[in-house]
């Protein structure tokens, strides 16, 4: 019996928990990462202004033809062209969101509900392809239609994912055919 009361004797009770230190590291921990949001916010803002001379989107025409296809998904974004990680945020077109998509004879009509929808006018598309990552977002091969476009000086890549990624194949087959009549016809 001697042995069980050594074992019961060597036993100590737990430590209390220090809770000052505790809520310091907690109110620490809650500045630090208040610092990163607000550091973060103030870069998007500067790339913001960087971006200052991209000029207003333009808007869809009052009338601008029948509907050639229709699309629902999600925007992801926007680049410069060729530059997948160099997001635009200026004028709205760094803001992610849903997306219906309206593909006409004058241009694609971008309709994001909570962000700023916008016009892509015919002659302004280059071309699309089906890519795999945007800005902060990357998808399996093809799961993203990235569209390129002029807008003032720019060229810029804009990013859209279908609900249904069957209509991308037919989205660039579209766009490139119109591309193609307009080098042709400013060929002539």
């Amino acid at each position: 019996m001697t042995p069980v009361i050594l074992l019961a004797a060597d036993k100590e009770s737990a430590e209390v928990t220090d809770w000052a230190a505790r809520a310091g590291w907690v109110v620490g921990l809650a500045l630090f990462v208040a610092l990163v949001y607000w550091l973060m916010r103030e870069g998007w803002k500067w790339r913001g202004t960087l971006q200052g001379d991209l000029p207003e989107l333009p808007a869809a025409p009052d009338d601008p033809g029948p509907a050639r296809l229709t699309m629902s998904g999600r925007y992801h974004g926007s680049t410069t062209a060729g530059q997948w990680l160099d997001r635009i945020v200026a004028q709205g077109l760094g803001a992610r969101s849903r997306v219906e998509l309206t593909l006409t004879d004058a241009g694609v009509d971008v309709v994001r509900p909570g962000a700023s929808d916008f016009f892509i006018p015919a002659g302004a598309l280059r071309e699309a392809v089906l890519g795999k990552g945007i800005a902060g977002k990357v998808l399996t091969e093809g799961g993203l239609l990235v569209v390129t476009w002029a807008h003032g000086d720019r060229l810029i890549d804009s990013g859209f994912r279908s609900d249904h990624a069957a209509e991308h194949r037919t989205w660039v087959d579209a766009i490139n055919s119109m591309t193609k009549n307009n080098t042709t016809e400013g060929a002539r």
